[in-house]
């Protein structure tokens, strides 16, 4: 039996048609959705960043990756933060230092400059992410729970798949203004903020897992810095050696957190088998989505000689089929459980990544790109709305922050170790994402690695059972809210 959320203003649970209820929503959803636009708007600006400020592959690949490493490490920590001193407090702070980094991002005048100012606005997204989901999850009621997040999710599908749209065109005038409009944009956050309902945990723990939070970031960074530096540099002792050092920290962090009395990571959630479960799915679909859009930029730009702009623009109905699709998903797992609509996304996902690997160097895009960016919106308005409601329905509401710290955690560490890991599986290093054929090759290759992720994911799906997955997401019927004509 799960404990039920905490309010700190102690007043009723939202509803979603309430005004209450919408306010919050849109809060949410344009300041994660700033979050989410910001991690894809880099993707289109790569090309014209590495020719300003002279990067080769390695440098791009850090300033998408250095973004989602502190992000990932750093994630469990906003929502425990959360869960601690307030949500919405700890949301508004992250949300403020998000515009101070993006200015600093807007102003770097090297590479080494701009990744770093992109480690700092990971920081701040990692305060702002978790609470999200979280005030959603503490501030609804349980039968409009899962409608809540379909919607956060589609918006945020609108967020994810428009920042190519968006950054084409702000990277067309000057790629710098890709991180100056998210200052206006968090102004209006805070504004809209204020009405917003206060909730946390009152029993979370004052202490904080300093062990914890510094492995995490040496385990990923290592990591992360092999996979990028291998295809220039080879088997070589600084090469080498930082993977080493990651996978000791990775291995020093589990044992860490099993042993501690406070830790960063609950590891009592993970006796849940459907948390652990689709976690590791979301770990293997974010994975896809993060390397699949990545190479899809890049590869439109530089093989198809496409401008910023037609290349942002060729994943529009991505956006158009989840604003309208996702919540009423949500509203389908509620009723009738999750794991059919996470199959059947899964299923479509991977076809339409499959569809986009058979296209040519130049690719005709009504014939040879759109039907399967049609079928990656399809499985996406049905995966990921269910996936991420079932991550948080298999936790107790007390925990929602940590739940939701988790699964941010996991998905943004599936899309720093495929951008780390992908062009050294396809062999694409150095300057040859400047040389159209070369970026072609790899970026069909690929696009068949991610969906063979995606198929992984529907096969752990399959394998955790539909009876467990259903239960934890179908609303009860003692809950479900009166009739209405």
């Amino acid at each position: 039996m799960t404990s039920a959320p905490v309010r700190a203003d102690d007043g009723p649970l939202l509803r979603m048609g309430d005004p209450a209820g919408r306010r919050l929503l849109a809060t949410t959803i344009l300041g994660s959705g700033m979050a989410f636009l910001d991690g894809t708007i880099a993707n289109v600006a790569l090309p014209r960043i590495g020719r300003d400020l002279h990067a080769d592959l390695a440098g791009l690949q850090w300033v998408v990756n250095g973004y989602t490493l502190t992000l990932a490490a750093l994630i469990l920590v906003g929502g425990s933060l959360g869960d601690r001193f307030g949500r919405k407090k700890v949301y508004g702070a992250g949300i403020a230092a998000f515009a101070v980094t993006s200015a600093l991002a807007a102003l770097s005048p090297t590479i080494q400059i701009l990744v770093g100012a992109r480690m700092l606005q990971g920081v701040a997204a990692a305060l702002l992410t978790p609470g999200s989901l979280a005030m959603l999850q503490a501030s609804f009621r349980k039968e409009d729970r899962m409608k809540a997040i379909g919607a956060w999710t589609g918006m945020l599908g609108i967020a994810t798949a428009a920042g190519p749209l968006v950054g084409g065109w702000l990277v067309g005038i000057e790629w710098r203004l890709a991180f100056w409009i998210n200052v206006p944009l968090a102004a209006v956050v805070l504004w809209l903020l204020r009405t917003a309902p206060e909730s946390k945990d009152d029993e979370a723990s004052t202490h904080f897992d300093v062990p914890g939070l510094v492995l995490a970031p040496v385990a990923l960074a290592g990591i992360t810095w092999t996979l990028t530096a291998w295809p220039n540099d080879g088997a070589e002792l600084r090469t080498v050696l930082p993977l080493v050092v990651g996978v000791l920290a990775a291995v020093a962090f589990v044992v860490v957190e099993r042993r501690t009395e406070h830790p960063m990571v609950q590891p009592s959630l993970f006796a849940d088998r459907v948390f652990t479960v689709i976690n590791l799915v979301t770990l293997a679909v974010y994975a896809a989505l993060a390397g699949s859009f990545f190479f899809l930029a890049v590869y439109l730009q530089v093989s198809g000689g496409w401008t910023p702009l037609a290349a942002g623009a060729a994943t529009v109905p991505v956006s158009l089929i989840m604003l309208v699709l996702a919540s009423r998903f949500g509203g389908v797992a509620t009723r009738f459980g999750a794991r059919l609509p996470m199959m059947a996304g899964s299923a479509l996902l991977a076809v339409g990544l499959g569809w986009l690997a058979l296209a040519p160097d130049h690719p005709t895009y009504l014939t040879q790109l759109l039907p399967g960016i049609l079928l990656m919106g399809f499985g996406l308005s049905m995966l990921v709305a269910p996936l991420t409601g079932t991550v948080l329905a298999a936790a107790p509401d007390h925990e929602a922050g940590l739940a939701s710290g988790i699964n941010n955690a996991v998905s943004r560490t599936a899309g720093l170790l495929a951008i780390a890991a992908l062009p050294l599986v396809v062999g694409l290093s150095g300057d040859q994402y400047r040389v159209g054929h070369e970026v072609a090759r790899a970026y069909r290759s690929s696009m068949w690695v991610c969906a063979a992720l995606v198929a992984v994911g529907l096969l752990l799906t399959v394998a955790v059972g539909g009876r467990q997955i259903d239960q934890v997401t179908s609303a009860p019927e003692n809950d479900s809210p009166p009739a209405t004509t």
